[in-house]
């Protein structure tokens, strides 16, 4: 991943683009009807159980908008909520609360839900050595959001982007000519540019994974769209090699028999696109 310093400038552009998107040259609603010196208070409403998320974002984007808002905070992030919690109230200018009202939402709603499915695949892996990784199947530009969401429900983040660690996939070995002059090249390219990238590999059968095997240098064998047995079988054959990763249409009802196939890693891109929105409200006091 990132480092920390990346990683809160991703989330810096990501405010700062949609208060962009949202408010453009101004929030005309609250200028045309409440005066610049009105202040308020509101509170952010749950109103569905979950996981839930986002409330140190929403204070970054509170502040953003107008560093005199005040916030107190009840409950924290990763908590077990239920309909009718308050997580917070935020006073202040009352133009200013409007402005934030529908980034804070939006971003607190969706980060929500990807906890609370995550939280939930952490469960199913109770027991196991198992961990859930998240991918790169994200929002465009909300993708740190997302993948902090992702931390929040006890989950782990994948690469963050295409540059912080080589994943050779399906494609990438065959454009190269074959798995080994992918990881042979790859290496050669690491080294000429002076980059100190994990190399993850993708294999789509034991074949592939015996190949991948005479290479070193290997951080992680993704071990993709196998069956169980099969799985069984890759694992046992990589051994303490490197460290191996499941993926490919893995849900609640087949997460734990892949982990109790004794992969490291299962990923899952339904984290964050396949999850609907938590239901939160922002309601003036």
């Amino acid at each position: 991943m990132i480092s920390d310093i990346q990683f809160k400038n991703e989330l810096e552009i990501l405010i700062q683009n949609a208060i962009r998107e949202d408010v453009g040259p101004g929030d005309y609603s609250s200028l045309a009807c409440i005066p610049a010196s009105a202040t308020g208070k509101a509170k952010l409403l749950v109103k569905e159980d979950g996981i839930i998320a986002g409330v140190s974002f929403a204070k970054m984007v509170f502040k953003h908008v107008d560093a005199n808002l005040q916030i107190e905070t009840f409950i924290e992030d990763g908590t077990t909520v239920k309909k009718g919690d308050i997580v917070f109230h935020v006073s202040g200018s009352s133009q200013s609360i409007l402005k934030s009202e529908r980034i804070v939402l939006n971003s607190m709603q969706r980060m929500s839900a990807i906890a609370t499915k995550t939280k939930e695949y952490v469960r199913l892996l109770e027991g196991t050595n198992t961990k859930i990784l998240d991918t790169r199947k994200t929002t465009p530009g909300f993708r740190a959001c997302e993948k902090w969401a992702v931390k929040i429900g006890g989950g782990e983040n994948h690469r963050f982007a295409l540059y912080d660690m080589i994943m050779l996939k399906d494609n990438h070995n065959d454009f190269a000519g074959g798995i080994t002059l992918a990881i042979a090249k790859t290496k050669a390219y690491l080294k000429e540019n002076n980059l100190d990238l994990k190399i993850i590999v993708e294999a789509r059968n034991l074949d592939e994974i015996k190949e991948i095997l005479e290479s070193d240098g290997v951080y992680r064998i993704l071990i993709d769209n196998f069956n169980f047995e099969d799985t069984k079988k890759a694992v046992a054959l990589i051994g303490t090699k490197c460290l191996t990763e499941s993926s490919g249409n893995i849900n609640e009802n087949t997460i734990r028999n892949y982990a109790e196939c004794g992969v490291d890693y299962i990923s899952s891109g339904a984290l964050t696109h396949s999850v609907y929105n938590m239901d939160l409200s922002l309601k003036a006091l």
